[in-house]
């Protein structure tokens, strides 16, 4: 199923927390919802489940919005930071009480509790929950519905590096059924292992969107070379005009050469009798990507 904000504005008074808001997300992948606190994140994402009512513009899952969908727990699962349980009640009840309210079987719950890793806490009241396991539980309910679309804010808030692997691994999986999964996180470095897409806001405003790998564009190549002054000048030229490398110092007396693989560099700094003691690739990192893109866009308002 697509999820798809159109044109998407939310005032609270005086304050706009979404701004003519416009992005689709694809079933199949999981998409990072980026942006920095206070773009309009979770406010988008509540617009989305039905939890607050836009201004202007649609949210939609499959072209309907979350309150025309005829089983909505059974279309959308959704956890939002901060998600509150009864202090009381043990996982077990909580799934319970949810799996009644949504029409779900009682071997729901059993099989959730199993696949979320909380099978020996069921009967643990969730006032003895570590934040960790609450992430679990606040998933498992969004799960109780068996749906094709999953909106997650913050969903590794509180889990260790094993709990980061295993929710990357668990929301792979479900992305690898066919499901949509849209993933609102500050944890820039576990994102860039799990998504696929990622969708960048600013101030309520779409800054960028679309497959990761083509947002932070082609890996430079550091060249370490002791005629690294002479070499620029040689790749600069290799191509004219706007098909030129772009070539810019490094420090420590390297180059970073975009526009140009390590083995063209190296067949130009041979043709030129140019010494190249090193040629290392350069990935833009998801962090550089987005502190480039957040800059940018404050830059120009």
């Amino acid at each position: 199923m697509t999820v798809k904000i159109t044109n998407l504005t939310k005032r609270y008074g005086r304050v706009t927390a979404v701004h003519d808001l416009s992005f689709a997300v694809a079933p199949g992948v999981i998409t990072g919802f980026l942006g920095p606190n206070g773009a309009g994140k979770t406010t988008a994402m509540r617009v989305l489940t039905g939890l607050v009512s836009p201004t202007s513009g649609t949210a939609t899952i499959d072209g309907r919005s979350y309150r025309e969908l005829p089983h909505p727990s059974r279309t959308v699962g959704a956890v939002f930071e901060n998600s509150a349980f009864h202090p009381g009640h043990t996982a077990r009840d909580h799934l319970r009480v949810y799996a009644a309210m949504g029409g779900h079987p009682d071997s729901r719950v059993t099989e959730l509790l199993g696949l979320l890793g909380l099978g020996d806490a069921a009967g643990r009241r969730t006032r003895e929950f570590s934040t960790g396991m609450r992430q679990r539980l606040s998933l498992a309910t969004a799960l109780l519905g068996d749906p094709s679309v999953l909106v997650l804010d913050e969903p590794s808030n509180g889990l260790d590096p094993e709990g980061m692997r295993w929710l990357r691994e668990f929301l792979r999986g479900l992305a690898g059924e066919g499901r949509t999964v849209l993933v609102s996180s500050h944890v820039l470095s576990e994102i860039q292992q799990l998504v696929d897409d990622v969708v960048v806001i600013r101030q309520g405003e779409l800054v960028a969107a679309g497959p990761l790998s083509r947002l932070a564009g082609p890996p430079a190549v550091l060249v370490s070379s002791p005629d690294a002054d002479r070499l620029a000048a040689v790749l600069r030229a290799s191509r004219p005009g706007r098909d030129a490398p772009r070539v810019d110092a490094a420090g420590d007396g390297r180059l970073r050469v975009q526009g140009l693989d390590a083995p063209g560099i190296a067949d130009l700094a041979a043709a030129h009798r140019l010494r190249v003691h090193e040629l290392a690739g350069e990935h833009t990192s998801l962090e550089q990507l987005y502190l480039r893109l957040t800059t940018e866009r404050a830059a120009t308002t």
